[in-house]
C-alpha cells in the first residue's frame, strides 16, 4: 500500500487540524492504518490505529483524549481529528500501514510509511 498524508500545517494553540491519509494504491481494506508522530531527535511516537477489516480501533496516552481516528472506505483514507492543539503537539505526523495486523504502536511493525506532513502549534 502506498499512503500519502496531507493536513497539517500552522495552527494556534486551542486550535484544530484534520490530518488526511489517503492509500493510492493497495487494498484498503486489508491493513491498519495508524498515525505516529515524530520530533526531531527522537522516536516516532504511536497516536492511535484503526482497523479497515474490523473498524477497531486503538489510541495511545499520547493522545489525551484530544484526538479521533476514523476511516473512509470508499475514499481510501484515514482521518486523525486533532482538537484542543498544543505547542507539545509540534512535530512531523506520519501514517503507515500494517498489513493484518493488530494495530501495535510499535513503528517496526509497520512496513508502509507516508511522507509525513508537519504541524506545527504557536504558542
Amino acid at each position: 500500500v502506498q499512503l500519502v498524508e496531507s493536513g497539517g500545517g500552522l495552527v494556534e494553540t486551542g486550535g484544530s487540524l484534520r490530518l488526511s491519509c489517503v492509500a493510492v494504491s493497495g487494498n484498503f481494506g486489508d491493513y491498519n492504518i495508524a498515525w505516529f508522530r515524530q520530533v526531531p531527535g527522537k522516536e516516532r511516537v504511536g497516536l492511535s490505529c484503526i482497523s479497515n477489516y474490523d473498524g477497531t480501533t486503538k489510541y495511545t496516552d499520547s493522545t489525551e483524549g484530544r484526538f479521533a481516528i476514523s476511516s473512509d472506505y470508499d475514499k481510501k483514507t484515514v482521518y486523525l481529528q486533532m482538537s484542543n492543539l498544543k505547542p507539545e503537539d509540534t512535530a512531523v505526523y506520519y501514517c503507515a500501514g500494517e498489513y493484518f495486523g493488530n494495530c501495535g504502536f510499535s513503528s517496526l511493525r509497520y512496513d508502509y510509511w507516508g511522507q509525513g506532513t508537519q504541524v506545527t502549534v504557536a504558542a
